[in-house]
């Protein structure tokens, strides 16, 4: 009889780690909604104990998301699980996650503490979250580079407390497939009470493993990953959630017919739309989801493809939701084609006003733009409905700019603050830096930009442009996105938009002493 495989998304906790990947909280609301469609079985969906903003979140996903399990993260302390335990009340089905390290590195040099005061500050957390909820997960940080024996004392021990989960991070992406899958071989053959609990891994990339890993693990019996879309996370990321499922989809031989209940319908729309949220693009040549996975080019494959498809394809792209030709909506287009392509696209939980409000969005583009294209619609879709209303949005722009020697680069610009409109100009290297720095001069920042790309969003001539760029405003790094028919005006857009989230999100700052490195 074939097990099944439980799949935990940790993309709005571990994920959001990864520096400029922070999420607004509708956004964090909204992906986690598309993650529901996934038919995840547990969401992560943050720290409650880091920040204001972490704990508004998670109680917003768990207010919202009914489908799957909602987790928050928590140091074993009783603090960090009673704020979690808050966040988590509107949750239909909760989870507390608790951690300490467990490595010799760990308990002596940052812990500072015996390995059995260690044990007991594990039992303590565990049975404090047992008062909150009856599902408890528990990880012993760093267990990859933990002595095996120690480890598994430590397993029993919280078993024995109460834990439901035991969760066996590689958090610092130390170890290797075959290494991994024995220690994980090892912990079912000496922890005597590990069959009254689900066995899960979490692993990271900074050996390229990370999916490898988990792989291994399964086949060793764990029947939880830990995981994010994309493989987001810090340094190098994480287990790639698309990955592992679809080996698991195309091998079941080499898995012992092992399956999840994943809709993996769902994985490429999943994968873009954290891609837009984050700005952090899906590389071509990315596994399963990449824009590269179905294109053939080399004349044996396409005669081999014309034969018979499985000649070079293992995975069709209807398995994973390759959306494929786009449909194309132009300025005659009405309400009810509109409202059947945001259908086929996923957006099925807006309400009328949504809907209304980036229908009129799309008429204003589809007058600028012969023909609208899907990544058109999405990118209306997340100015209309994702983004909050902003503290400052542009109303004005004016810039001068050229090739001749004697002339300077300069912007003016008017900027809306609820009912005050704010004007100022300056000079700069080029037009953009023109505008930046007028910005700055309104809002009273001054960010660093490290990061500054341009795109077409869709196709042809009119096509709509995107500016992404990454701003390092005091400690925190901030995405910020822009779209316009005019690339300059994208530009301005971009750099308010992570203004206006920085400014959102300042009271959220992540302590360094609240890390969630599981």
């Amino acid at each position: 009889m074939a097990d099944k495989v439980y799949i935990f998304d940790t993309t709005l906790r571990d994920g959001e780690q990864s520096p400029g990947a922070s999420m607004t909280i509708a956004e964090k609301v909204e992906f986690a909604l598309q993650l529901e469609k996934l038919k995840v079985d547990v969401i992560e969906a943050g720290f409650p104990i880091s920040s204001q903003g972490d704990f508004d979140s998670v109680r917003e996903v768990a207010e919202k998301v009914k489908g799957p399990i909602i987790a928050g993260l928590a140091r074993a302390r009783e603090a960090d699980i009673v704020r979690c335990a808050e966040a988590l009340k509107p949750a239909a089905k909760k989870r507390i996650h608790t951690f300490v390290a467990t490595s010799d590195i760990h308990v002596e040099k940052k812990l500072r503490k015996s390995k059995e005061e260690v044990i007991d500050i594990a039992v303590n957390a565990v049975r404090t979250a047992r008062k909150y909820t009856d599902d408890v997960e528990f990880s012993p940080e760093d267990a990859s580079r933990t002595g095996k024996d120690y480890l598994c004392d430590v397993i029993e021990a919280v078993i024995d407390a109460g834990a439901t989960s035991i969760n066996i991070p590689d958090t610092v992406g130390y170890s290797n497939p075959w290494e991994f899958g024995n220690l994980i071989a090892y912990i079912r053959k000496n922890v005597s009470n590990i069959e009254s609990i689900l066995l899960s891994v979490h692993c990271h990339n900074d050996l390229g493993l990370a999916v490898a890993n988990s792989l291994a693990a399964i086949r060793a019996g764990a029947r939880q990953v830990e995981c994010t879309i994309n493989g987001l996370g810090e340094r190098s990321g994480n287990a790639a959630l698309e990955e592992i499922v679809m080996n698991l989809f195309v091998r079941p031989d080499v898995y012992n017919n092992v399956y999840t209940d994943i809709e993996t319908t769902e994985l490429f729309k999943s994968s873009r739309l954290l891609a837009r949220l984050t700005g952090f693009d899906v590389p071509r040549n990315k596994a399963i989801v990449g824009d590269n996975s179905f294109a053939h080019e080399s004349g044996i494959h396409q005669d081999g493809m014309l034969k018979e498809r499985t000649t070079y394809e293992i995975m069709s792209p209807g398995d994973v939701g390759w959306i494929g030709t786009d449909m194309v909506l132009g300025k005659h287009s009405g309400r009810h084609a509109f409202k059947n392509r945001l259908k086929a696209l996923g957006y099925t939980h807006l309400n009328e006003k949504e809907v209304e409000d980036a229908f009129r969005r799309f008429k204003v583009l589809a007058d600028k733009k012969k023909e609208v294209f899907d990544d058109d619609i999405m990118v209306v879709i997340e100015d209309e409905v994702l983004t909050p209303e902003p503290i400052y949005a542009l109303e004005y722009l004016h810039t001068i700019s050229g090739s001749g020697t004697n002339l300077i680069p300069t912007a003016t610009i008017k900027l809306r603050k609820k009912d005050e409109t704010i004007e100022e100009a300056s000079s700069g290297d080029g037009p953009v830096d023109a505008i930046y720095k007028a910005i700055e001069k309104i809002v009273g920042i001054s960010g660093e930009l490290k990061d500054y790309k341009i795109s077409s969003v869709s196709r042809g001539k009119d096509a709509l442009g995107e500016a992404s760029i990454m701003v390092k405003i005091e400690e925190k790094v901030v995405h910020g996105r822009g779209t316009s028919t005019d690339i300059v005006e994208a530009s301005a857009k971009a750099y308010l938009n992570a203004i206006n989230k920085y400014l959102n999100t300042t009271y959220r700052k992540n302590s360094k002493s609240a890390t969630g490195e599981v």
